[in-house]
């Protein structure tokens, strides 16, 4: 990333289909840095995501192995694979959604990514993320940063795009239809999954605020 970038695009950690406000950013900007040489961040976004289950809020996490968790950048954590997660998220993912209105059309792409079994975590992060923007005809490049910038200006969202941001989330979408509201309440900001599966080719519509 150079210095002269600061203020005019965006720095984004990676995410794990990353929430509505996350994406929020991708539709307002012609490209982003997404972080690749930070060290790892544990609780985040970046092996994590939430979805609306029929019980509420249900978070997946992906496993990360940790041979070389404490010296390694993100871009070369691997996958722990010896762990069932996969079939684990594929269930609570088709769970959650068969029934929303976009899912079928969506899910066949986001799940031949999964199953191709990226190794290292940012290669599956960043696939995903640029098949949804592909998929909400977005037009956003999303760019991988060859050196870590500890202070990148006033567009440094890796800290503030968190599930324990203190500031809360950079943006609330509107209110749209989700399967399990009339038992549990709108909920915002989950997963861009959410979003998609409900409110398909409007979707990108909900990220303009």
């Amino acid at each position: 990333m150079e210095s002269s970038d600061k203020r005019t695009i965006p720095l984004l950690g990676t995410a794990y289909f990353p929430p509505v406000e996350y994406f929020h950013l991708l539709a307002q900007y012609p490209s982003v840095y997404v972080e690749a040489c930070e060290s790892y961040q544990k609780q985040s976004y970046r092996n994590r995501c939430l979805i609306y289950a029929s019980d509420g809020i249900q978070t997946l996490q992906i496993p990360v192995c940790h041979d070389n968790i404490k010296s390694a950048a993100v871009r070369d954590i691997r996958i722990d694979y010896s762990r069932e997660w996969l079939h684990q998220h594929r269930i609570a993912i088709i769970s959650a959604y068969r029934s929303a209105p976009f899912f079928e059309y969506y899910w066949d792409g986001i799940d031949a990514i999964l199953q191709s079994r990226p190794e290292k975590l940012f290669d599956l992060d960043l696939a995903l993320t640029r098949h949804i923007v592909s998929e909400m005809d977005l037009r956003c490049i999303l760019t991988p940063t060859d050196s870590f910038v500890k202070d990148a200006g006033p567009l440094d969202f890796r800290s503030r795009i968190h599930p324990k941001a203190k500031e809360g989330p950079i943006f609330e979408p509107k209110p749209y239809y989700q399967i399990f509201s009339q038992k549990s309440g709108f909920i915002g900001n989950l997963s861009i999954l959410d979003l998609l599966f409900h409110e398909g080719p409007q979707a990108a519509d909900f990220l303009k605020g």
